[in-house]
């Protein structure tokens, strides 16, 4: 399940309107739609901000965002990206 999935079932299972969550964003509800349509993304504080809202786990929200940031930066190089994760997870390791 992606970010944007995730925070949309988790919306609509609270039965929040779309206003509601772009009101505590701070941003109009059409800006916030365009989140939910993957039109338009959302930063990593909001991320926390949204999560406070629908009663998420935080760091689930945010493992699916940075998932979904990866995600966007390599997919122009599907073909390195297995290579390219393997070096940022080993490079990870190097700096803990």
């Amino acid at each position: 399940m992606t970010f944007i999935e995730q925070i949309k079932q988790l919306r609509e299972a609270s039965q929040l309107p779309q206003r509601v969550l772009a009101a505590a964003l701070e941003i109009d509800t059409a800006t916030y739609c365009k989140i939910e349509k993957g039109e338009r993304r959302v930063r990593r504080e909001q991320v926390f901000m949204i999560a406070e809202l629908l009663k998420a786990d935080k760091d689930e929200l945010l493992t699916l965002w940075l998932a979904g940031q990866v995600a966007a930066v390599v997919e122009d190089d599907k073909e390195l990206s297995d290579k390219v994760l393997k070096i940022a997870k080993e490079i990870n390791y190097i700096n803990l």
